[in-house]
């Protein structure tokens, strides 16, 4: 249930590379800057141009529309997009978010009134998170998601996204150069090399 299956992907000469990710599991990717890491993550939500096949159960990739394979298979990105003036329009419907989830990554049910312009980066950040759980995806495809964030967030996001995953159950990757994040929240590690390719890596 939730499995998200990469046979022989490809894109922009790199790969092919080849995954399966069941819901419930977490699997960290580690690698230097420039390895291609976030086009990994791209190619799967499929906001790149790729060969090779994605499948999350028995849907495939390539006999759905973009649009409803990206709210099943979702991405978020090291810095979020915002683009309306108010936060509440950023989300289907902010009105019904739960309280609790608000108010565990530090927010109040006003937030959503207001101006993104006065969002620190790690406001924005957090919102991002509840702003992805709110489509209930089954797959999460993480991009450095707490990388703006201090000591305290950065537990409380981690909490979140690992809660959701396993009570969903949602397949996640996750990418992070923090090895002792990883060494938390992954049940297994694979580490991009400079040329592109995937090795495994013991989880600490």
């Amino acid at each position: 249930m939730n499995t998200l299956t990469v046979e022989a992907l490809t894109f922009r000469d790199r790969g092919p590379y080849s995954l399966c990710i069941a819901g419930g599991e977490c699997l960290g990717l580690v690698g230097a800057s420039g390895a291609g890491k976030s086009l990994l993550l791209r190619a799967i939500a499929d906001l790149d141009p790729h060969g090779g096949r994605l499948l999350l159960d028995e849907m495939a990739c390539d006999q759905v529309p973009a649009p409803v394979w990206r709210r099943q298979v979702a991405l978020l990105p090291a810095e979020s997009g915002w683009w309306h003036d108010r936060v509440d329009e950023h989300f289907q419907d902010f009105a019904s978010l739960d309280p609790d989830a608000l108010a565990r990554l530090g927010f109040t049910t006003d937030v959503g009134g207001w101006q993104v312009s006065r969002l620190s980066t790690g406001e924005k950040q957090r919102l991002a998170v509840l702003r992805m759980l709110e489509n209930k995806p089954r797959v999460l495809l993480l991009d450095e998601p707490t990388a703006s964030l201090d000591a305290a967030n950065v537990t409380a996001v981690e909490k979140m996204l690992l809660d959701y995953g396993r009570e969903k159950p949602a397949a996640m990757l996750w990418v992070s150069h923090d090895p002792d994040q990883l060494a938390r929240v992954a049940d297994d590690i694979r580490m991009m090399n400079a040329d592109g390719s995937l090795t495994g890596k013991e989880v600490a």
